[in-house]
């Protein structure tokens, strides 16, 4: 018998998740929840109050007790009062999709929201989380002040590439009593980027016999040719640092080496083994991706029927991380 309540809560959940508010297309720009998107059911330990009273009602009437009869209608106007509370503490909400930053598979992408009251009394303990394959994830806990907003960062498992869609949230409130609780759906218009996972032991960058890890190649230091203005790509070895202390306005300039190879680092997907299978090579092209970055090696890019000329760079390293992790899939 203890379990007829729970099991009548999550069928009468899983209805409405599923029957109601299962949309077909991700909710854009901010979303207001108004009354008939607000569910509200009592809870396990509602059920047993309810109960309470029904045997306090019954035992005042078969032994005419006022006092019982004053003490069943107050904790039933106290219940009364907290279900308006309860629905009250959800209802009328603003919710608007934040920002997203890419991840790597495997990693866990994060998704930030905001909660907007706009209303001149305070909201307590707002439950927030991620429905995912009818399981609830982790939960985040916020309380919003009159006129003002909160933000919340639920997260979810990022297992591949591509692009990952925010699974639908579940906004619930038992505040203040504990006896009901009142919950909504959202599914916002929101996705993360997942880039591939990078290889774990990838051999070394494919530099040409030319090429030294400072992207001047065999030319050293008596090969020096001249200076010539900053490029973005240049290595931070290769800038004239006397030259621009003496400059006036600051100017990058960088020294010029004849015969320097910094545009011989080719990552090129089609020259990786045949054996290995596409996630493998997507894998080891992200590695070393994240190899020339940090070794500061301008590198040119090569997958499919793109090229990237060489260069080097935040920007540039997001769009070769891009093509990785939307490579084969639909545009």
């Amino acid at each position: 018998m203890r379990l007829i309540p729970t099991q009548l809560q999550t069928m009468f959940t899983q209805w409405t998740g599923k029957c109601l508010f299962r949309l077909s297309t991700a909710e854009t720009g901010t979303v207001f929840l108004k009354q008939r998107r607000i569910f509200i059911m009592p809870t396990r330990a509602g059920l047993i109050f309810g109960l309470m009273l029904m045997v306090l009602f019954i035992c005042s009437i078969n032994y005419n007790l006022s006092l019982g009869f004053a003490l069943t209608f107050l904790l039933a106007s106290c219940a009364i009062v907290g279900m308006h509370l309860t629905f009250r503490n959800l209802a009328y909400l603003h919710l608007s999709p934040g920002r997203t930053s890419p991840v790597y598979a495997g990693e866990i992408a994060q998704f930030s929201v905001q909660l907007d009251n706009r209303r001149s009394y305070e909201r307590y303990a707002i439950r927030l989380a991620f429905i995912t394959d009818g399981a609830v994830g982790i939960p985040h806990f916020t309380d919003i002040p009159s006129h003002a907003s909160s933000d919340v960062t639920p997260s979810t498992p990022a297992s591949e590439r591509g692009w990952l869609t925010a699974p639908r949230i579940r906004l619930q409130t038992t505040f203040p009593l504990g006896l009901l609780q009142a919950w909504a759906y959202w599914q916002p218009a929101m996705q993360v980027l997942v880039y591939p996972r990078p290889e774990a032991d990838s051999p070394p960058l494919p530099l040409s016999a030319g090429t030294q890890t400072d992207g001047r190649g065999n030319a050293g230091y008596d090969d020096f040719a001249g200076i010539r203005a900053y490029q973005s790509g240049d290595s931070m070895r290769q800038l004239a640092w006397r030259q621009i202390a003496r400059s006036n306005d600051g100017a990058l300039v960088s020294k010029q080496f004849e015969g320097g190879a910094a545009s011989e680092l080719v990552l090129d997907y089609s020259k990786l083994p045949p054996t290995m299978d596409v996630e493998h090579k997507l894998a080891r092209m992200t590695s070393w991706v994240l190899m020339a970055e940090a070794q500061g090696l301008p590198y040119a890019f090569h997958l499919a029927h793109l090229y990237l000329p060489p260069s080097i760079g935040p920007a540039h390293q997001a769009a070769c991380l891009q093509v990785l992790a939307l490579y084969g899939h639909a545009p």
